[in-house]
């Protein structure tokens, strides 16, 4: 009976602490209403939040009669946490606070190979904690963004980099002693959208860098499948004995349609090394060949996205790439070609956080695990 007790005002207290993050500044007379429980309960539980220093009382709220009750607000910067983008070539690392504010973004070479990559992660995160102040709960959690498919906080398979099977997590819980979580860029990015700028309940993100990774959000929640390799998108087949693809199938779209294979492309119709900016600048100079490609990029993302409308039927469709970015009208181009009666109620729209939605989706990981919390609805900063 103690146990169910504990239990039920263990639940009492994250629901509390989830409206007063959702809904504040707001008082305990609101919280009894909202919540249904007693107004001693809400006091009660208050009272603790306030000694664990994840609330403040931040003022009076503004009452034309009566005594004008207090107002409570979630206390951001009771803490820390660090996101790691881990990229084949460049390892993105940002701190922020616990709404996913105040955010220190710094960019690192990586040519680190198996044997690197651990030393050079320890290195990059002591760096990035000597940076941080005091805060009553120092810092909360790591997220990693893998650029492959990672299933119970593990890389199990990642075709542009050697990472795979690679004690991540063990090595860096046990290094710096808090929670580490390890999860596919692409379902990070979804999170991230999905808390930060489009609240609806059933997102699709696509991801399209070297990959096509894509995440999904049903019913408010990141759905991975059984052994985390649900979303694999970029691994659907549009042609038949296409391009072979370090998957192990041939013709999948990420072949035809990723950056790199648009600039792998570029770079053997034209005879020498491209880049995604000499190829934004052959688009914007009207040269055919580049045209040409961003067409086909067109064409066969609107084949994929056809597929996911047709397999998922999604609210929304968020679309994150420097192709989107550099020519906004591409969304429009591939958004004429949904035919479907899905395709049309479907929204398409560009990514709202672009480069930082995999370090705001690891935030948010940290976030809710470390408050105990099923939903969070942020705001990114100005």
């Amino acid at each position: 009976m103690i146990g169910s007790k504990e239990l039920i005002r263990d639940l009492n207290s994250h629901f509390i602490l989830e409206q007063i993050l959702l809904d504040g500044p707001i008082s305990r007379a609101a919280l009894s209403k909202s919540s249904g429980l007693s107004k001693a309960t809400v006091s009660a539980i208050v009272q603790e939040l306030l000694q664990q220093k994840l609330i403040v009382e931040i003022g009076n709220d503004d009452t034309s009669m009566g005594r004008k009750p207090i107002l409570l607000a979630f206390q951001a910067s009771c803490g820390h946490v660090l996101s790691i983008d881990v990229n084949a070539s460049t390892i993105s690392a940002m701190t922020c606070n616990l709404q996913g504010q105040n955010c220190q973004l710094k960019l690192y070479p990586n040519q680190a190979g198996r044997e690197e990559i651990l030393p050079l992660l320890v290195s990059i995160i002591r760096d990035r904690m000597e940076k941080l102040s005091e805060t009553p709960f120092g810092l909360i959690g790591i997220g990693l963004g893998i650029h492959g498919s990672v299933h119970e906080n593990q890389v199990i398979f990642s075709p542009y980099s050697p990472y795979e099977k690679l004690p991540f997590h063990q090595v860096l819980e046990e290094t710096f002693q808090v929670p580490v979580y390890l999860e596919n860029e692409a379902n990070l990015s979804a999170i991230g959208e999905h808390t930060f700028c489009y609240h609806v309940p059933n997102l699709v993100g696509i991801s399209i860098h070297a990959g096509i990774g894509t995440g999904m959000i049903i019913q408010n929640a990141l759905y991975t499948g059984f052994n985390g390799n649900a979303g694999e998108f970029g691994h659907t087949i549009i042609e038949l004995n296409g391009r072979p693809c370090p998957c192990g199938n041939q013709g999948c779209l990420e072949q035809y349609a990723s950056e790199r294979a648009i600039l792998k492309e570029y770079t053997l119709r034209t005879g020498c090394e491209q880049s995604i900016d000499t190829f934004v600048e052959a688009c914007n100079r009207q040269e055919p060949a580049a045209l040409s490609l961003l067409e086909e990029f067109v064409l066969y993302m609107s084949v994929g996205i056809n597929n996911i409308l047709n397999s998922i039927n999604p609210d929304m469709i968020v679309i994150n790439s420097s192709f989107t970015t550099y020519f906004p009208q591409v969304l429009t181009h591939i958004q004429e070609r949904l035919q479907t009666p899905m395709g049309r109620h479907c929204q398409l729209v560009p990514s709202g956080l672009q480069d930082t939605s995999i370090l705001l989706g690891a935030a948010c990981v940290c976030i809710q695990n470390f408050l105990g919390i099923e939903h969070l609805k942020l705001h990114p900063e100005p």
